[in-house]
């Protein structure tokens, strides 16, 4: 073993060389569209030679590329798992603090991932994507401590999601902005909103509110967006 580049290749496993070309395309693809990351720049970066890297993906880079994202959206969907004790909304603000750290750090990747029509899309990468947001709607339901959502609650719980990657990809067209702070918190009070408009229609979502806003303290973000939209309310009283 003369090299170093040869004694890094055979002091890592398959597993291990595997999951280092993994990540390195990962790390590329986070901020470059698929179409503009080559097999030549993924060997480059992971300081190994080409050859090497069909040795582990022959499918090229379109097999890279779902590799890496199944990497992403196992990460993604770690987001929503979160401790079911405390208020709902601080729940909820810890999910969306890791779930919109992920956009900031694979902006491109994000971007080109949800807004579709990449070359590298297929119907695997789209399973992937719909699978991520499967298991989001089920950790929200789960903090939500339904077993047996109705179609009213499952409807607004996946609104919600929808709603949050909507929010990021538009987060990062503006430049990232508003901060995330503000972004995490404007979600946090749209689905405090979402959830007491659907219960004041439909028996089952009434109760997962009042359960959870029982939970929330006074001077919490619910007890804030209350006193916010009150003053809206008492121009509208004629409504009444």
């Amino acid at each position: 073993m003369t090299g170093s580049g040869t004694t890094s290749y055979r002091r890592l496993g398959v597993a291990e060389r595997r999951a280092q070309l993994i990540a390195t395309a990962l790390r590329l693809f986070a901020h470059r569209v698929p179409e503009d990351v080559s097999l030549d720049d993924v060997a480059a970066a992971a300081k190994v030679s080409r050859p090497l890297v069909y040795r582990y993906f022959p499918g090229g880079k379109q097999q890279l590329y779902e590799a890496a994202l199944r990497s992403a959206a196992d990460e993604l969907e770690l987001c929503f798992a979160e401790p079911e004790t405390g208020p709902l909304t601080g729940r909820l603000a810890a999910v969306l603090d890791r779930y919109l750290a992920f956009v900031d750090e694979h902006d491109a990747g994000f971007a080109a991932l949800l807004q579709g029509g990449s070359v590298a899309e297929t119907s695997r990468t789209g399973a992937i994507v719909d699978e991520v947001r499967r298991a989001a709607v089920a950790q929200i339901l789960k903090h939500l401590s339904v077993a047996e959502p109705g179609v009213r609650l499952r409807t607004m719980v996946r609104t919600w999601i929808t709603a949050v990657e909507a929010a990021s990809l538009i987060w990062l067209d503006e430049g990232k902005q508003p901060p995330l702070g503000e972004l995490r918190d404007w979600l946090v009070d749209h689905f405090v909103a979402l959830l007491l408009t659907t219960g004041a229609g439909d028996p089952q979502v009434a109760a997962v509110a009042r359960a959870a806003l029982a939970r929330e303290p006074a001077d919490g973000p619910v007890g804030d967006l209350a006193r916010r939209v009150l003053p809206l309310l008492e121009d509208a009283g004629h409504l009444l």
